[in-house]
């Protein structure tokens, strides 16, 4: 979570086995509270690192700096890049029916094998396209559409399991926790960033065969290592949504977490109905409040940060490889930063964090306004830029996760996931679009201007977070 940060399967019927991914049952009412052992949690959590790990291989090959050059080599104007970021927000819409769907499913797993096997596996179509492309079987239009189309139909498939996989990882990870863990994890994920993309920047920029080829080569691998990741969400404790939405979560004893020698880990308690869906999310006027921040931070943020990256390429005309640099040291200072990050939102709070960091975040796209070609641009001031964007990036994306999962209920839970994502979406998407057009018709001036604009909305975004209150704090 972009997501991130945030899914192997070509077969609709695998079956996997109750030995390998242990399901929560439902004991009788008068039995003892069901127990995930110790060792059991501590498998899932490392399967979900090595899979966050794999995923962000494939996430890089299919996004970002990568697919930006592909679409530039070919041509692509400001709106495409606008479409290509608002596409993947904007099919969040999505996610309230994948979180009705899963909701009647018995497995986690098997949902999230099924969903984003099929959503990953979809990118071979963009590999073979490349292929006919070189042999002269298509030109650069019809590529950028079917790149396009691509894009579309897997975030779309996509966006049907991504509040059930948010819920079941919601459900392993222990509370008091995940500060450390997402850290941990995220900075796992930052660390493949910072270590593959400049390798695979200069695998394009220097394929024998021309870059394009070199992106279709990068995007195989890509998408072999993305479905192995995937496969690794076999080792982790499996989750049945009927019996998710009869628990409800106790507040967890910050002595018996941090006791080594405890031998097991609560799942909830069942309790008794409570009222409807609907009737429960208008009276949570906490989660709205969230969610009102939240759409509006995604509105400003997306208005500019899809065309830093543009404005190097096409503006400044930077190599691709000083672009994959820059994007490695954000990814360095991303990855330096998540734990301490985590730490701090353990003892402190994620709220005090957000607005504090928030305010960093927003004043950062007028730093773009004085960056040109020049010696000093090149090697001090556009390095220093990227640093700041991912160590304070890191906090944001981090403290957003975590304050959702802390103050959405456990009864359909990946339904309050799905309609956050969905919201957020539509308002990030409204975001780029408009900056796409900005940036279309008003030139290097416009996208000057839209820097400017998106620094100014990204402070009015954080007024309604003052409103939320954290749980615990």
């Amino acid at each position: 979570m972009n997501s991130v940060p945030f899914e192997t399967a070509a077969s609709l019927t695998l079956e996997i086995p109750q030995t390998v991914t242990p399901q929560i049952t439902l004991p009788p009412v008068s039995a003892p509270s069901p127990r995930i052992s110790k060792n059991a949690i501590r498998t899932s959590l490392k399967a979900s690192t090595t899979d966050a790990v794999l995923a962000t291989v494939f996430s890089l090959t299919t996004g970002g700096i990568l697919l930006s050059n592909f679409l530039v080599e070919l041509d692509a104007s400001p709106v495409v890049f606008g479409m290509l970021s608002s596409i993947p927000m904007l099919v969040n819409l999505i996610q309230p029916l994948g979180a009705y769907l899963s909701e009647r499913t018995t497995s986690r797993l098997r949902y999230s094998l099924r969903i984003h096997g099929i959503s990953r596996l979809l990118w071979l179509i963009l590999v073979v396209g490349i292929a006919i492309f070189n042999w002269g079987g298509l030109n650069s239009h019809q590529l950028i559409v079917l790149t396009l189309l691509i894009v579309l139909f897997s975030h779309l498939v996509g966006g049907l399991g991504s509040a059930s996989w948010l819920s079941w990882l919601a459900m392993i990870v222990p509370r008091r926790l995940r500060g450390r863990y997402f850290g941990l994890r995220n900075s796992a994920a930052s660390m493949t960033n910072l270590l593959c993309v400049p390798l695979a920047g200069l695998a394009v920029s220097h394929w024998y065969g021309g870059s394009l080829q070199g992106y279709g080569v990068v995007l195989l691998v890509g998408i072999v290592l993305g479905m192995v990741g995937l496969g690794c969400q076999c080792l982790k404790v499996d989750v049945n949504p009927q019996l998710q939405n009869t628990f409800f979560q106790p507040p967890e004893n910050p002595e018996s977490v941090a006791d080594e020698k405890a031998e097991s880990i609560c799942i909830p308690k069942i309790t008794p109905p409570q009222n409807d869906f609907v009737s429960s999310l208008w009276k949570n006027s906490n989660f709205l409040m969230f969610l009102l921040y939240f759409s509006l931070w995604m509105l400003s943020v997306n208005l500019s940060a899809p065309f830093f990256n543009f404005y190097m390429l096409e503006t400044l005309n930077l190599d691709v490889s000083w672009v994959t640099a820059y994007s490695s040291l954000q990814a360095g200072a991303n990855l330096l930063m998540l734990i301490l990050w985590g730490k701090l939102a353990d003892k402190v709070g994620n709220r005090p964090i957000l607005i504090l960091v928030g305010i960093l975040v927003a004043v950062i796209p007028l730093f773009w306004l004085g960056i040109n070609t020049d010696s000093l641009d090149l090697w001090l001031w556009l390095p220093l830029l990227h640093i700041l964007i991912g160590g304070t990036g890191a906090a944001v994306d981090l403290c957003n996760n975590n304050m959702q999962l802390g103050i959405t209920p456990i009864k359909n839970q990946s339904i309050y996931f799905a309609i956050a994502a969905a919201v957020a979406g539509v308002s990030g998407a409204l975001g780029t679009t408009i900056g796409s057009f900005i940036a279309q018709f008003m030139g290097v001036g416009g996208l000057l201007g839209l820097f400017a604009l998106s620094s100014l909305l990204r402070l009015a975004a954080l007024t309604p977070l003052m409103f939320v209150k954290e749980p615990g704090r």
